[in-house]
């Protein structure tokens, strides 16, 4: 009987490269799984709090202090979106004359005292 040709160490790497995207598209997969998850847990506490008939006042650091996850979520969406935030103050400081942004940096000053 003919015996089957020995594999090279190619070929091997070829199947395990073949292997392994499917691999991480199956981890990926769950893992955004878990995060819709996670989200759909905070956005649910949250709309518990605010639809609560005994909360007189939204008290966002109680939300933050406990809901689960929510405070983590919350900086690393402020992190992800300084950049643009950045940008966008730029644009609108470009707009503005030098008298403007002199009574804007008065009044952060008086904020700040």
């Amino acid at each position: 009987m003919p015996r089957k040709p020995a594999q090279t160490n190619e070929e091997s790497d070829l199947e395990i490269e073949e292997k392994e995207p499917k691999a991480k598209e199956k981890a990926s997969s769950n893992d955004n799984k878990d995060e819709i998850e996670n989200l759909n847990r905070m956005l649910a506490a949250v709309l518990l709090y605010l639809s609560d008939d005994e909360v007189e006042e939204i008290d966002i650091e109680f939300l933050l202090d406990n809901t689960e996850g929510l405070r983590d979520w919350w900086e690393q969406y402020r992190e992800r979106n300084k950049k643009k935030v950045e940008e966008e103050i730029k644009k609108s400081l470009g707009n503005l004359s030098l008298s403007e942004l002199e009574t804007i940096l008065e009044q952060i000053k008086d904020k700040k005292e």
